[in-house]
């Protein structure tokens, strides 16, 4: 599997691992061991999170079971067309209110992006594919999978081991690559809005 940094290089000097980790589609459809995946929902669990409350929930489901089906049908075509090779299909979700007060959390999805970005790094560090996704039916994701409505459906992700970029459809092989990232004054400014 391609590194970022290949490919992508920093303005400023930073952590090897977050230049390298990137969302590549090819997979190779063989299973990963339960204790694999669970490393990555252990580094999930030790993201920041207020309160130290841990909004965040995620379901999953292995390829081979009979919940995958279910999961994988959630999936636009698009996403199916290359997500049809995972290893595991996973949603992420988080609670609206907190536990102890059933006070709004206003940070609950901000906390379930950080736990992703745990999830994600974690996958990367293994050397798996990890690819999340906002192209599945949050709708139907609610009703087949009965979240409750306290919950709010965040996003799915594909995780699986690396393939060649043939297995992919012609049209998605050009674009299994590390993608640049905007420069930082595109993004950030000190004081007022600015942008």
């Amino acid at each position: 599997m391609i590194k970022g940094s290949e490919i992508r290089q920093p303005d400023f000097p930073i952590e090897p691992l977050l230049v390298d980790r990137w969302s590549p589609r090819g997979m190779s459809g063989e299973e990963i061991s339960r204790g694999e995946l669970m490393a990555l929902f252990e580094a999930a669990r030790w993201a920041p999170s207020s309160f130290n409350a841990q909004q965040w929930r995620a379901l999953y489901a292995r390829r081979n079971t009979d919940q995958w089906q279910v999961f994988f049908d959630l999936l636009v075509e698009a996403n199916k067309a290359w997500a049809k090779n995972a290893a595991v299909l996973i949603l992420f979700i988080s609670r609206q209110r907190f536990e102890y007060n059933n006070e709004p959390s206003i940070t609950h999805s901000y906390d379930a992006g950080a736990a992703w970005q745990n999830f994600a790094l974690q996958g990367s560090r293994q050397g798996l594919v990890v690819h999340g996704m906002e192209g599945f039916d949050y709708n139907r994701a609610r009703t087949e999978l009965r979240i409750p409505e306290e919950y709010s459906v965040e996003a799915m992700a594909a995780v699986g081991r690396p393939a060649p970029k043939e297995v992919l459809p012609e049209k998605l092989q050009a674009r299994e690559t590390p993608t640049p990232r905007r420069k930082i004054e595109d993004s950030v400014r000190e004081g007022r809005f600015s942008f």
